[in-house]
């Protein structure tokens, strides 16, 4: 299984992103795929297109309400891991998993603490898991992206966007929180303004550019979906030529990746 985690300052494209990398997988033939959406807006299923499924902490508190009403004959982890499975959106080639949010003000370690221990379960059945954080730095210091094998680090093309990447660098290098990260990569949505080529520089990271897209525009002002975008769009060329290869490389350094 390889893990590609996303993250960023809101406003970003982080999300918009994350789909990307989706579609790049899918239509590559890496599957099966996990996407995960890890951030508390909860708008992942929105902007790929596909039906929002229960949250994985709505499950869990459903469960916790109605545990003097279990079946007879069945554990209580086992009833739950199925109840978890069974909220698991499926979807041609990919599935979906919402973390959520709790109720009311307040921190979300609770909901990340279920998305960690459910998700090492989970993502053992995939051939790729795509997680979308949540936007800004709390998923590092929660450790809700612990274990990845890529992390897309999303700016824009200004310098208030830059420096949140630089404390996402920052907190990745942070040997205190315990972090296991392959590879980081920044990826510059130039939605905002093409920008300098030099822009991202002071980080030392590779940079992957995602050029204006007219026809992503276009979906996010009238709601629609990136599911069925068209392989002409120059965000999904952009993805595809900058990732793909090093996936496959991967996969070949790691035959076991696989599995």
């Amino acid at each position: 299984m390889i893990s590609i985690g996303i993250a960023g300052k809101g406003g970003t494209g982080k999300t918009t992103v994350s789909a990307l990398v989706l579609l790049t997988l899918k239509r590559a033939g890496k599957v099966p795929l996990l996407a995960v959406d890890a951030d508390p807006s909860s708008n992942f299923c929105e902007v790929i297109g596909v039906k929002t499924p229960p949250s994985l902490v709505s499950v869990v508190d459903d469960f916790k309400r109605s545990l003097d009403k279990l079946p007879a004959g069945i554990e209580k982890n086992q009833f739950l891991e199925y109840q978890i499975r069974q909220a698991i959106s499926e979807n041609p080639d990919f599935d979906v998993l919402l973390m959520g949010r709790t109720e009311g003000p307040g921190c979300y370690c609770y909901a990340n603490h279920l998305l960690r221990e459910h998700l090492q379960r989970l993502e053992k059945n995939y051939r790729f898991v795509v997680i979308d954080n949540e936007a800004g730095l709390e998923h590092l210091s929660r450790r809700t992206t612990r274990c990845l094998d890529f992390l897309l680090v999303t700016t824009i093309t200004t310098r208030a966007s830059l420096s949140s990447a630089e404390k996402v660098l920052s907190m990745v290098e942070d040997k205190n929180l315990d972090l296991k990260i392959g590879q980081t990569y920044l990826v510059i949505n130039e939605m905002a303004g093409k920008g300098q080529d030099s822009f991202g520089e002071s980080l030392g990271l590779p940079c992957f550019r995602l050029p204006f897209d007219t026809e992503i525009l276009r979906r996010s002002e009238l709601g629609i979906g990136l599911l069925d975008l068209p392989d002409t769009s120059v965000s999904l060329q952009s993805i595809q030529a900058n990732l793909l290869p090093l996936l496959d490389s991967l996969e070949r350094a790691n035959p076991g990746k696989k599995d």
